[in-house]
């Protein structure tokens, strides 16, 4: 007895597993170099420097911005840095998932106009080996981002504790001990 000859109908399917298998694995190959394009920092690693100190080396994203991910409140967030920002702002949604009180309202100025707050603290920032404590902060709940995920700004209230110097594309984070 002989094997059935295969027909075109099989032929037709398996190119068409074959094609679906293709672009999923495209799609993930080239997703993940999208996601490192947006945030080249989603790992950040630090140097002990001869002083002491402490370095954490941030590099600067496709769009020019020095986005990362941090640990608040030993939880990874993805961060934008932000000179502009008073303190570090951060979403209503993110505060809660990371247990923050939501403190007295304000009014506060952003990029989008005038909007409601509330004062808050962030216990812990860790950004590679550099560790902040007692941060002031602000929720403000329209802050989240059009793509739909966290971001907060990582503002002044933290960077004030640390020095930081740019050279080229790189912005070098320094906490003396």
């Amino acid at each position: 007895m002989q094997a059935p000859e295969p027909t075109n109908k099989y032929g037709k399917t398996f190119a068409i597993i074959a094609w679906l298998i293709l672009m999923v694995l495209l799609f993930m190959f080239f997703q993940d170099t999208i996601d490192k394009q947006l945030n080249p920092n989603q790992q950040l690693h630090s140097i002990q420097g001869s002083g002491g100190e402490t370095r954490t080396v941030l590099i600067r994203n496709k769009s020019g911005h020095y986005v990362g991910t941090a640990l608040i409140n030993n939880q990874p967030v993805n961060f934008m840095l932000d000179t502009g920002a008073t303190t570090i702002a951060i979403d209503d949604s993110t505060a809660k998932q990371l247990g923050m009180p939501f403190g007295q309202p304000m009014q506060v100025s952003t990029a989008n106009g005038v909007t409601q707050a509330f004062l808050s603290r962030v216990d812990s920032l860790q950004l590679g080996d550099i560790k902040l404590y007692n941060i002031p902060a602000s929720i403000v709940p329209n802050l989240a981002n059009g793509r739909g995920d966290a971001e907060i700004l990582l503002g002044m209230s933290a960077l004030k504790q640390l020095e930081f110097h740019q050279q080229g594309n790189q912005l070098t984070l320094i906490q003396h001990q």
